[in-house]
């Protein structure tokens, strides 16, 4: 995982985990961000991090609904994160909040 999908995952872990240190307009600004997926694919981000309220699933819960070895869902995962981390509304996030992809 390169630098810029691993700040993007360590927001997305924060933002899960301690949803009330990310600002509102962070957390308002990643749901937009991750409606830049196919639904399929933002519904597995969702789950997987357990993002906006939803259950945190674990890898092969994901996998299995999707009738996919757990390797080929987390290389879905990973490619979905990188798609995102390149585009300009991460960069916009990244630059409100700084700190929050460390």
């Amino acid at each position: 995982m390169d630098a810029l999908t691993a700040s993007l995952n360590t927001f997305l872990v924060r933002l899960a985990l301690q949803p009330a240190s990310v600002p509102h307009e962070a957390a308002h600004h990643a749901e937009h961000l991750l409606r830049l997926l196919p639904p399929d694919d933002e519904e597995a981000i969702v789950a997987y991090y357990g993002l906006f309220g939803a259950d945190q699933l674990s890898l092969a819960e994901i996998a299995r609904s999707r009738s996919l070895a757990d390797e080929d869902m987390m290389a879905r995962i990973d490619s979905c994160l990188r798609r995102l981390a390149v585009t300009p509304e991460w960069q916009v996030i990244r630059a409100e909040a700084p700190k929050l992809g460390e």
